[in-house]
């Protein structure tokens, strides 16, 4: 847990507690350290919180206090923005949705005065080229999430066609391509596919080992010492 979602849940612990409330019944609630809960008392204490008692007698938060409002940079906002028109205009439409809420979630936190520039139109993204339909990539995406193996029916470059079993690690936009890294349990080694050249996908029950973040790290390294992964996506 990230330690901004930390604070946030700790005022609201304080919040239901009418009374004082000791550090130990704190640190169970909230699945820390007694440490931890001290640190995050004083960094509430420091942003402005009312918060009565010390370490051994239990604090308790006054009403009235409210956790500041997201402050970006112009910049940051500009990035944000980019970013999100990025996505909407270039990837599928589960993520273009995503991208389109987490934007007016962070709009919505903003300072009045700030919100208009998170619909700046400094930038401009242009949308992706009508193509024919391909793969889901929500599936792909529920894969890697999960770490499910995959089962697609590909073609290569010479339009030969085999049936692969695939571990999806990652998955990369590269123009108008949309490329998928993976263990091919076909070829024991890693492999790139281009998802417009698969046929037919299957989510599978069964989970591939270790870890994908684990996996990633690998593909990259192969990457790194200039011993790109074998492609089949060319």
């Amino acid at each position: 847990m990230s330690k901004s979602h930390r604070l946030f849940d700790l005022m609201q612990m304080l919040r239901r507690h009418a009374h004082p409330v000791s550090g130990d019944t704190l640190a169970r609630e909230a699945r820390v350290s007694l440490r931890t809960i001290y640190r995050d008392i004083a960094t509430l204490q420091a942003m402005g919180a009312e918060i009565d008692g010390e370490p051994g007698f239990g604090y308790v938060l006054r009403p009235g206090f409210l956790l500041p409002p997201l402050m970006f940079s112009e910049e940051e906002i500009q990035a944000l923005a980019l970013g999100a028109q990025w996505v909407r205009r270039q990837t599928d439409e589960g993520l273009a949705l995503a991208a389109h809420n987490a934007l007016a979630k962070i709009a919505a936190v903003l300072p009045a005065e700030q919100r208009h520039k998170v619909n700046d139109n400094s930038f401009h993204v242009s949308r992706r080229a009508p193509q024919a339909k391909t793969v889901d990539l929500g599936v792909l995406r529920e894969a890697m999430r999960e770490q499910h193996k995959l089962r697609i029916g590909y073609r290569d470059e010479k339009g030969g066609r085999t049936e692969r079993t695939i571990w999806p690690i990652m998955l990369g936009f590269f123009e108008a391509r949309r490329i998928i890294a993976g263990w091919c349990e076909l070829r024991r080694d890693f492999r790139t596919f281009r998802s417009d050249r698969i046929s037919s996908i299957k989510l599978l029950k069964d989970r591939y080992p270790g870890r994908r973040r684990d996996l990633v790290k690998q593909w990259r390294a192969r990457a790194d010492d200039n011993r790109q992964p074998t492609s089949d996506a060319e």
